[in-house]
């Protein structure tokens, strides 16, 4: 019997079905609910009643304890950083969404790793929806040099000739540029609607599944940094990667907010140059310019990433406010956490901020999600108010409670034995770490200082303990 087809609006923002159109989702977006034709399914009751039995088996769950571990298999993309992110490498069968702003460097990313795969493990595809071939031959020549045999590319937008051609030349590595200018035939809605996402999300995945091809899925992102479409997409692939940076700096960080076959702690960093995207090796260096030389409102802090330590260098800069209110500006540090540590050292390190602009930005275009730079920050605030150079080779870490008291930060001792390995002189830490400190070698030069709250760390910062 067919099946009949029916009208519904649906929500562009989480991809909510309404039976009727209206002002605001239940997700909170307003005027985002667009008209799209589906396949009425089946109930249920007739879904039970067509339901044939396998042999005679019965359907039963298994004991958990009793299921074997899977030893995923992994495919080296050739580029350790991105290895690195990935959780070692990508995995047979799996779905990688990537996503960035426009001009970023995902499609230069891609093309290099297609090529280093297509050398060592076999056949490699690659479809665009968004340039043509010349376009990527393009790219290739400038970023990839001699380019292999066993590379394909291929300007396409319909999936069912893309499944085709998957059939025929069975490639070891998918890459799909991008999702949401695919479409299939079975549905009337226009490229990019959250049915046809849906859809093209479905196909693909049987595809990698079924032919343990891993698939490499790029994304466009929103004015807000968010990915577009809706939100089944990030839930159907197995790893969501952004990549992100300043387009006036060269340094690229990729990240993971979703991996199931690794951790999400872990980022990638790259340097943008004419021949392609280079790896950084040591990334602290390319935040650090120089650490003896120092200016007021200018203070060394770290975060630790994954499985390394980074430090970076934050810049304060206050002036008297003309007229009205005080600014409040920053870059790279959440605002409402800066305005959360000006409050604090207006109340409890006596500064008098309420008719000075704040400017704060951290060097090189990094955002640290950490809350070990609060400190850093604080110091940096403080120093230009008081115009006070922070002595020669110091670091600043901890997170900044509302009472003025420093909360302890995870891997603090990484942290200050990286410093020392750095050649840093001192290192100022919330007490609890600090007492953690005794069974961690440290050479003497480096001198870790334990204090209990802003107050304190503000007198070690002047010397004066």
């Amino acid at each position: 019997m067919a099946k009949k087809a029916k009208t519904v609006w649906v929500c562009q923002a989480c991809g909510n079905e309404s039976p009727k159109w209206v002002g605001q989702c239940v997700c909170g977006a307003w005027n985002s609910m667009i008209e799209e034709k589906i396949t009425a399914e089946l109930s249920a009751d007739d879904m039970r009643r067509r339901a044939v039995p396998r042999s005679g088996r019965k359907i039963r769950p298994s004991v958990l304890k009793n299921v074997g571990s899977a030893d995923y298999e992994r495919i080296r993309t050739g580029i350790g950083e991105l290895d690195r992110v990935l959780g070692g490498g990508l995995v047979k069968g799996s779905l990688t969404l990537i996503s960035g702003e426009p001009g970023i460097g995902k499609s230069t990313l891609i093309i290099q790793s297609a090529q280093l795969i297509s050398q060592k493990v076999g056949t490699v595809l690659y479809v665009s929806g968004e340039e043509s071939e010349e376009q990527i031959k393009m790219r290739a020549d400038r970023v990839c040099g001699e380019l292999s045999d066993d590379l394909f590319v291929m300007a396409e937008t319909n999936m069912e000739n893309i499944e085709t051609v998957c059939e025929n030349i069975q490639p070891k590595f998918l890459i799909i540029d991008s999702i949401q200018t695919m479409y299939t035939q079975t549905l009337d809605s226009a490229p990019g609607s959250v049915s046809q996402v849906r859809a093209c999300g479905n196909i693909l995945m049987r595809i990698g599944k079924t032919g343990s091809v891993p698939v490499f899925i790029v994304a466009h992102v929103t004015k807000t940094g968010e990915l577009a479409g809706p939100k089944i997409v990030e839930h159907l692939v197995d790893t969501v990667l952004s990549f992100t940076g300043e387009r006036d700096h060269e340094v690229r960080i990729l990240r993971a907010s979703k991996n199931r076959f690794g951790t999400t702690s872990e980022i990638g960093a790259f340097r943008m140059e004419m021949q392609g995207l280079i790896e950084i090796e040591n990334l602290s260096g390319s935040f650090l310019e120089s650490t003896e030389e120092k200016s007021e409102g200018a203070v060394i802090t770290a975060v630790y990433e994954g499985s390394r330590p980074v430090f970076l260098e934050i810049q304060a800069l206050t002036s008297r406010a003309n007229v009205g209110f005080a600014r409040r500006t920053s870059v790279g540090i959440d605002r409402q956490r800066l305005s959360m540590i000006l409050a604090v050292l207006e109340k409890r390190a006596g500064l008098q901020l309420l008719d000075e602009d704040v400017y704060i930005n951290v060097v090189g275009g990094l955002k640290p999600d950490s809350t070990s730079v609060d400190l850093g920050a604080a110091l940096a605030v403080y120093s230009s108010v008081c115009n006070i150079v922070p002595p020669p080779g110091l670091i600043a870490v901890g997170e900044v409670g509302l009472t003025g008291d420093l909360r302890s930060i995870t891997n603090a001792e990484r942290i200050a034995a990286e410093a020392a390995r750095l050649g840093f002189r001192q290192v100022i830490m919330p007490m609890k770490n600090a007492e953690r400190m005794k069974h961690v070698n440290i050479p003497e030069f480096c001198k870790v200082t334990g204090v209990k709250n802003i107050r304190d760390a503000v007198a070690v910062f002047r010397g004066q303990r």
